[in-house]
């Protein structure tokens, strides 16, 4: 009988590898065209406002997307799911690789971003599934290499490829690879589901369309347009007030498109707050070095790259074994000294100057990464750990769209914070020389007031990061809450995923 058990809850390994290779893919998308925009302006005749929207565009189709991912999880089979998500990435590289006017361009990112949003739900919950909570650290600390070492090399990837080819090499590069994918899922994935009788309900899609849409919309254009732009606060307040009525429809219906019945599990609720602060404050590390390396350095967009790398693979490297300390030990530990790490080398970040050296920002950026990497798995892990199976999308889902909303206001606010504050510099520096006030020294005091704005940003980020490492200290080992609806354990899924 030991011997039956252990075969049929072994984890669907050929399965995994799969879907792993299709989110690299994907994951790997997502930070490989921001080197190329200033490329991409001048060969599509845009401007800097106009080529934005192929990030933007990006986050706001995940942020809506991401919330159906529960019900298509609970409707639709791993292979079914794949397909699609395979197949629309694949067919919007292609696009994007022919686009010969922006708008061709934009929609191709559309296509793309609707793929690549299915893909990383449905890898998170076939993992929970496949492992018990006991072994589960270990295999979400192999999913944070995927995810953490894929967005890593873009950037450098990205430099090199533009730097000898044409921008669209970013598409034709990753087209070819996509489609070899999409064809061995369709030959290997061969996972079956039951017929399951449930229905999408649109009222939920509209309302979680306007809802999420309209706050990312919001917070995205609010970095640039400023929060008194009607774009900014209607955005706003079209995005809550259809969110707040999105809920409300969701604690009504039997089959909730999106549950927020996870938030009655403490350990779920503490980790999703932990984890939307650290968004909210990472983005000062990924958005304000760059504009402090190339616009008061003058450090080229390739040795930024380089810059950054270390970190990130360091970052990247470090999940599964972090993922094996999370097993042993638990996640407050790691989150609690993880968050120290991060915040000390955040406040040091906000202690910039015109002399400090390339080798001191990469060594504080690689320490900010090694903090980052005891901290995000460790933490999500904790929390999903606790829901009962059949909550298992709508927490997967839920966690994707916080971490969608959460890095839309840590740009948004901290571009604020950096634009206020470097305004209010300049103003006072140029107050100062009065009378001195040659082509030279303007430029001098510009310099020195988006200096002042980022270090101010980095500090307001330093509070933040502050504030999570006190939430950290109340995280507790969590255990899988008991299931009372009568569906299958976690157990009778994990069998039968592995004998299909």
């Amino acid at each position: 009988m030991d011997h039956t058990v252990k075969k049929t809850t072994r984890p669907p390994y050929g399965l995994l590898a799969v879907l792993m290779v299709g989110a690299f893919i994907t994951f790997l998308n997502n930070t490989l065209l921001n080197v190329a925009l200033p490329s991409i302006m001048t060969d599509l005749h845009v401007n800097t406002a106009t080529v934005q929207w192929l990030s933007t565009v990006f986050m706001l189709v995940s942020g809506i997307m991401i919330p159906t991912t529960a019900f298509l999880i609970q409707k639709y089979s791993v292979r079914h799911l794949f397909l699609a998500a395979m197949g629309l990435f694949t067919i919007g590289t292609i696009i994007g690789g022919i686009a010969h006017i922006f708008p061709l361009l934009l929609a191709a990112r559309v296509v793309q971003a609707a793929g690549a949003a299915i893909m990383m739900p449905v890898l998170m919950n076939v993992m929970l599934v496949s492992f018990p909570i006991e072994k589960r650290g270990t295999a979400m600390g192999v999913f944070g290499l995927i995810i953490m070492f894929a967005p890593a090399i873009g950037p450098t990837l990205s430099g090199w490829i533009v730097e000898h080819y044409s921008w669209r090499m970013l598409f034709m590069f990753i087209a070819p690879i996509s489609l070899l994918i999409f064809l061995i899922g369709f030959f290997l994935l061969k996972d079956k589901k039951e017929k399951v009788d449930i229905r999408l309900d649109l009222l939920s899609v509209v309302l979680s369309s306007l809802g999420f849409g309209g706050l990312l919309y919001g917070f995205s254009s609010a970095g640039n347009a400023g929060w008194g732009s009607p774009q900014v606060y209607l955005s706003l307040m079209i995005g809550v007030i259809t969110l707040t009525l999105f809920i409300l429809r969701q604690s009504k219906l039997e089959e909730p498109m999106l549950s927020f019945a996870v938030f009655k599990f403490p350990s779920f609720t503490l980790a999703s707050i932990i984890i939307m602060i650290l968004n909210m404050a990472l983005f000062s590390g990924f958005l304000m070095l760059p504009i402090y390396a190339q616009a008061i350095r003058g450090i080229s967009p390739m040795d930024t790259g380089l810059m950054l790398l270390p970190g990130a693979v360091l970052n990247a490297f470090l999940s599964p074994i972090t993922g094996r300390l999370f097993d042993k030990y638990g996640g407050r530990v790691l989150a609690v000294i993880g968050l120290t790490i991060t915040t000390v080398a955040t406040y040091f970040f906000s202690q910039l100057t015109f002399e400090t050296s390339y080798t001191s920002l990469i060594v504080l950026h690689a320490l900010r990464m090694l903090g980052m990497a005891l901290i995000f798995m460790p933490v999500s892990t904790n929390g999903l750990n606790e829901l009962p199976t059949r909550f298992y999308p709508h927490g997967t889902a839920m966690n994707n769209t916080l971490n969608q909303v959460s890095g839309a206001i840590g740009t948004a606010l901290l571009v604020t914070i950096m634009t206020i504050r470097t305004e209010s510099a300049s103003v006072r520096l140029l107050t100062e020389a009065a009378g001195q006030q040659t082509a030279g020294v303007q430029q001098h005091i510009a310099m020195q007031a988006m200096l002042e704005g980022i270090n101010f940003a980095f500090l307001v980020a330093t509070f933040i990061t502050a504030g999570a490492l006190v939430l950290s200290f109340f995280m507790k080992r969590a255990t899988q809450a008991e299931d009372k609806s009568g569906r299958p354990s976690a157990t009778e899924s994990r069998a039968k995923l592995a004998e299909n």
